[in-house]
């Protein structure tokens, strides 16, 4: 099969014949119809991630028509069109037991812990506990983000947000989870304020419904950010997200909410960017919560899809640009200088 492949973190990856998976017994082989490209990627690329072995084949948010099935496999078929969180579970340990796939033990992630989407076909573990189905009005391009951006953003906003209509909700970083964010929490009645330094990121939030944008290029820092928030909302936010993954979008995040307000960390923290100093004397004194959130399990799908079908939610929307496989390696490595608006996806069958 085609894949992107890099051998040195950092350096640029190429397209070329690489050998196909095969299944394992619990798993499958997915034909990719489109897969995402996403800032985990590129972090991924860097060499950010300690999980990845190299060479490697990057690419984690997928949809696509199943080729094969491992002989222990009881609910899935050749032929089924499904997605995937981008965290595979493993069904039996302790977080699987009790519901929590997100964060499973002995978790799997094509384009981390093994060889990705970013090629025709794609290996992943114990599908009968983590496939989901596409419908067939679906399209590809628009069910890859399922499996990261949407479903993260979802299980962000809603889940461990706890997001109610007429809040106040912050979203900083408005890139393919930011914003999805944004359309998610404008969907449930939140009033939303989006946060960004690109002007064309803050044009797509506010058409996915955030009724303010704040630029954060002119504005000092993270105070200077905070402050523009609480202004705009009336004292600080309910709900507010770093969708970025930043020492500086993290402590603005925070600093940006009122008193009991709620913190989700949604975007990677690098070591390399060092750790943000949060304010844990307002996190105190203001009985602030600090919450991750880690994609969602695969049977928690159900009210994300039905707002999908009913139109509430249009993350296809959220599509920018569609590109062919050889076009990936240099838009990977772009990522890193100039993160384009809305989603990029790959489309392995153009080339």
């Amino acid at each position: 099969m085609r894949a992107v492949v890099f051998e040195r973190y950092g350096q640029d990856a190429e397209v070329r014949e690489v050998p196909d998976p095969e299944p394992s017994e619990h798993g499958v082989v997915v034909r990719v119809e489109a897969t995402g490209l996403c800032r985990s990627d590129w972090h991924g690329w860097m060499g950010h991630d300690p999980d990845i072995t190299l060479p490697h084949v990057p690419g984690h948010e997928l949809a696509g028509v199943i080729e094969a099935v491992g002989p222990g496999v009881v609910n899935w078929r050749p032929g089924a069109r499904i997605t995937v969180p981008f965290v595979c579970a493993c069904g039996r340990c302790a977080a699987c037991a009790v519901g929590d796939q997100q964060v499973c033990e002995r978790q799997t992630q094509p384009g981390f812990t093994h060889w990705g989407s970013f090629a025709e076909y794609v290996a992943l573990e114990h599908a009968d506990v983590n496939l989901v189905g596409v419908p067939e009005e679906l399209s590809f391009a628009t069910a890859a983000g399922l499996g990261c951006r949407f479903a993260t953003a979802f299980r962000a906003v809603v889940a461990q947000g706890r997001v109610a209509a007429g809040e106040w909700v912050a979203v900083h970083g408005c890139g393919g989870v930011g914003l999805s964010a944004v359309m998610i929490a404008a969907a449930c009645g939140a009033r939303v304020v989006a946060v960004d330094v690109s002007p064309r990121a803050l044009e797509l939030a506010r058409k996915f419904g955030a009724a303010e944008c704040v630029d954060a290029t002119a504005l000092a820092g993270a105070g200077g950010t905070a402050e523009a928030v609480r202004e705009l909302t009336g004292g600080g936010a309910h709900l507010s997200l770093d969708a970025l993954g930043s020492p500086v979008t993290c402590v603005a995040s925070v600093q940006g909410l009122r008193r009991r307000g709620r913190h989700v960390q949604v975007g990677l923290l690098p070591s390399a960017a060092g750790d943000p100093v949060v304010p844990m004397g307002r996190v105190i004194g203001e009985e602030l919560e600090i919450l991750g959130s880690h994609g969602m399990a695969a049977h928690a799908y159900g009210p994300m899809l039905e707002m999908v079908r009913s139109g509430a939610l249009r993350p296809d929307l959220l599509v920018t640009s569609v590109i062919s496989l050889n076009a990936a390696p240099a838009a990977l490595s772009a990522m890193g200088k100039a993160p384009g608006a809305g989603v990029t996806v790959i489309e392995p069958a153009r080339g």
